[in-house]
């Protein structure tokens, strides 16, 4: 721990400013005559979410007519015994039927199929890998200053119905003005907050972007961008779609207006990015990724993910991957940041410190360390 604190001093004295005071500098994107305000997209999302399930007590106002339907019962010159439910299927999901007490039909037994979350078949129903896809249903928007987590996010949300735009979710994630940046923690937390699914996972690719986008489920990504040499900057863009043959993405980025999916400002569907730059760029956060889902897909994510759903084998993966690519390329600062940054995760805190030192000497963004956390 005495060798990850010296590191810290000497990152801290390398950098600057504290995040406190400086962040990313992004702007508001040149309106180059594209619509200044949210496009709204028609058609409906691919699914709705859906509300939490309400119990039949719950729903009727808790136990007060039971009680008062057994009163009337025991005052009845003969009692008439209940007739037991039926043993071979759960109960249906209609308001109970009246019992002589209330300890006779505990609340537990109207809810034998109420489970938020079901174990993961071995068929679970995944899509097979296609050649190019392309998901709508999104509403874009062009981010406000400094806002592309929250406008990036709502985009997202958006796809699965939400109405939330970049103003309510900066309005929560960013409640100060001097604070430029939202982690991608804070992204899946509040997704979490709305009822959905949410991870924030490190080694991401190609392969694994294009199958989770088969299988109706958009990659929110931490990437860098760079407009103009030596002035770089953490920035989130969404995956919605890819093209094999061409050998380019899709994606709802706040901020870039170049390279246009559709020059209809009213039909905004997307930017092209080549496969090779978005993976340099991507590479830069570890290919860091926000997953959100409905939690009804949750079979369909482990599934895919396979082994690496579980953080560990994720983060031994995540290792392999950067090892690999600095070993290619020894002159690679990002891929030694990433071997520490996934030792850290690991627990290897002296490896990680030699590993940043080593990405240091070779020579890193200076905004790079704005955007880390751990």
């Amino acid at each position: 721990m005495i060798a990850i604190l010296a590191i810290g001093t000497l990152l801290a004295a390398g950098v600057g400013a504290p995040r406190q005071a400086a962040d990313r500098q992004e702007a508001q994107p040149p309106a180059l005559g594209l619509a200044a305000n949210p496009v709204e997209r028609a058609g409906p999302p691919p699914w709705s979410f859906r509300e939490p399930s309400v119990t039949p007590l719950q729903a009727a106002g808790g136990q007060a007519e039971p009680l008062a339907q057994a009163a009337r019962q025991a005052a009845a010159p003969t009692p008439v015994p209940t007739e037991p439910p039926p043993t071979a299927t759960p109960p249906p999901p209609t308001p109970l039927p009246p019992a002589p007490t209330p300890a006779t039909v505990p609340v537990q037994a109207a809810l034998p199929t109420a489970t938020a979350t079901s174990p993961l078949a071995p068929s679970a129903p995944v899509q097979p890998l296609q050649s190019t896809v392309q998901l709508t249903g999104f509403r874009h928007q062009w981010q406000t200053w400094n806002n592309c987590g929250p406008a990036t996010l709502s985009m997202n949300l958006s796809y699965y119905g939400s109405p939330l735009s970049q103003a309510d979710i900066g309005a929560v994630l960013r409640q100060f003005p001097d604070d430029k940046n939202v982690s991608p923690y804070e992204l899946a937390g509040y997704a979490r907050s709305q009822g959905f699914q949410a991870q924030v996972r490190a080694n991401g690719s190609a392969d694994l972007a294009r199958q989770f986008l088969s299988n109706g489920i958009p990659l929110l990504i931490e990437t860098w961008l760079e407009e103009q040499p030596n002035d770089g900057m953490g920035h989130y863009r969404l995956l919605v779609g890819f093209d094999d043959a061409n050998q380019r993405w899709i994606a709802y980025d706040s901020y870039v207006h170049t390279n246009l999916v559709s020059e209809d400002p009213a039909n905004y569907q997307g930017i092209y990015m080549p496969y090779a730059e978005m993976d340099s760029l991507w590479k830069v956060f570890n290919r860091t990724y926000v997953l959100i889902y409905p939690p009804d897909r949750e079979p369909v994510v482990r599934a895919i993910l396979g082994d690496a759903f579980e953080p560990a084998a994720m983060w031994q993966q995540a290792l392999a991957t950067a090892q690999t690519e600095a070993a290619q390329n020894p002159n690679d600062p990002f891929a030694h940041f990433n071997v520490g940054t996934s030792l850290v995760e690991l627990g290897d805190y002296a490896g990680a410190a030699a590993a940043f030192d080593q990405a240091r000497a070779i020579g890193l963004p200076w905004r790079m360390f704005w955007y880390q956390f751990n």
